[in-house]
């Protein structure tokens, strides 16, 4: 990343916490309810013991996830391991409003072209030409982070 840095977004504090607790406890409570009165029905105590370590398993991605930061530089969306979200130049626009399918404080970017999906709980996911910011992030960076790239793809127009 040879450019420099234009804004930041850092999961960290409170949001990400209370993510990664609430789906512990779902995944532990969803167990215990199997283990500890089992219905009638065994496909509904396997199904109760599968959705327990399912979110079990998004609580250890999620906390995995958001130890990453977002940066923005001129040229690309980039997260803190390397992964290239998008390139700017490949952004038509950016949505961050009200009514937006977005994540939590969030906002949408809509390419040019598709790229190839890829998730990361808590923090952005990709899918075709749809990339969204944000879930557990702080919409103190959000915010002004989708301010710039709409300032940069306004100008390059």
């Amino acid at each position: 990343m040879s450019d420099d840095i234009i804004a930041v977004v850092d999961p960290t504090g409170p949001r990400r916490w209370l993510g990664i607790g609430m789906l512990s406890v779902l995944g532990g409570l969803l167990i215990y309810v199997a283990i500890a009165q089992p219905p009638q029905i065994l496909a509904w105590q396997v199904f109760l013991i599968v959705l327990g370590v399912l979110s079990l398993w998004f609580a250890q991605r999620l906390q995995a996830a958001t130890t990453r930061k977002l940066y923005l530089t001129e040229t690309q969306l980039v997260d803190s391991d390397g992964t290239v979200l998008t390139e700017v130049s490949e952004i038509v626009s950016v949505n961050r409003g009200m009514l937006a399918v977005k994540p939590s404080n969030g906002f949408m970017l809509k390419l040019k072209s598709p790229a190839p999906r890829a998730w990361q709980p808590g923090l952005w996911w990709r899918f075709g030409r749809r990339v969204a910011v944000g879930g557990v992030t702080p919409g103190g960076q959000t915010r002004p982070m989708a301010d710039i790239i709409a300032v940069m793809i306004a100008k390059d127009t």
